[in-house]
């Protein structure tokens, strides 16, 4: 079931250099003006809680998504009090729902007519508000496990089309968010343009150890196509996964299983040699030289400065002190 907000229309003509103190006076003047649209979401199956943000504002990433494993995500955006932010995380961790959260903060802000804001709890609670004085196009859908917002828009099918988008979804946290970020610029998005974007996910397995529950933060902060970048560093993220667990797999000395996920890791992010490089450094330490010498020879034909590089790891304990075996790898052509 969606429930549906959308404020009324705000006329206004005021000559440039005196639009803030004239219309919403300190209130206003006390905020940070970050126009934009944005999602708060669970997911039911990981536990994973996150948010997503565009907006033609520099650095949203800094001001907008909020989010603690175990706990829930927030989303404070229009003229923006960023203590809704924190403060709401803290109530929430203190036992309040989003919505007892959320009401608790609107009840001591003066300038809540002016504020956009969307909780989650950790059980799928959902709360948002939508300001009178939010700037036309603004509103907000209320969805299961999600909320999407906006305001300052092109018009008012922007939040609808990132609910339809992300309920159509398939795919993880991250995709679903992302493809309701897309699905709100095809439909006009910011009236004002795009500049920065930003997504926090965190984890479903909550260890108390606040960089251990990240499990993707990344911000664009000032790009001319800020959902392009995005959707560029989460398929890099990806790739960075698939990476790790070939590391832990090696660890394990299951060859098979790490190759998997090293040629996982390459397909994500196919332009950038390191990562199989690296891959092949660690089979070469793991006394696996053979299947390590054809990526040395790929590796090194795309960029020649890794094979200058490699023999300084043998002082440093990442590759083995064997002049046979480090002959082997410089000379593989």
């Amino acid at each position: 079931m969606i429930r549906y907000c959308s404020n009324t229309i705000l006329r206004i003509f005021i000559a440039p250099g005196i639009f803030l103190g004239v219309l919403f006076s300190q209130i206003v003047s006390e905020s940070v003006p970050v126009h934009t649209y944005s999602i708060v979401a669970y997911d039911e199956e990981t536990g994973e809680l996150g948010v997503a943000v565009q907006s033609h504002w520099f650095s949203v990433g800094s001001l907008v998504p909020w989010a603690k494993a175990g706990v829930g995500a927030v989303a404070t955006q229009s003229f923006v009090k960023v203590e809704y932010g924190p403060e709401g995380l803290l109530r929430m961790e203190n036992g309040q729902s989003a919505q007892e959260a959320l009401n608790g903060l609107i009840s001591e802000d003066s300038g809540e007519s002016v504020r956009q804001v969307a909780m989650i709890d950790v059980h799928g609670n959902v709360a948002a508000h939508t300001g009178s004085k939010c700037i036309y196009a603004a509103g907000h859908l209320i969805g299961k496990n999600y909320s999407v917002q906006a305001n300052l828009m092109d018009k008012e099918s922007v939040w609808p089309a990132m609910a339809e988008a992300f309920e159509g979804a398939e795919g993880d946290l991250a995709e679903k968010m992302m493809l309701a970020l897309e699905a709100a610029e095809i439909e006009g998005g910011d009236i004002r343009g795009k500049q920065s974007a930003a997504m926090l996910i965190v984890s479903g397995n909550p260890t108390g150890i606040a960089w251990k529950d990240i499990v993707l933060d990344l911000r664009v902060d000032d790009h001319a196509e800020p959902l392009n970048e995005l959707r560029r560093l989460i398929r890099i993220h990806r790739a960075y996964q698939h990476a790790n667990r070939g590391d832990h797999f090696l660890e394990k000395d299951s060859i098979e299983k790490a190759l998997i996920e090293y040629e996982k890791a390459s397909e994500f992010y196919p332009e950038n040699p390191e990562l199989p490089y690296w891959a092949a450094i660690t089979m070469a330490s793991k006394g696996n030289l053979n299947k390590a010498l054809p990526i040395f020879l790929d590796v090194f034909k795309r960029e020649p400065r890794l094979r200058t590089l490699t023999p300084r790891l043998v002082n440093s304990g990442l590759l083995p002190n064997d002049k046979q075996m480090l002959k082997q790898i410089l000379e593989v052509r």
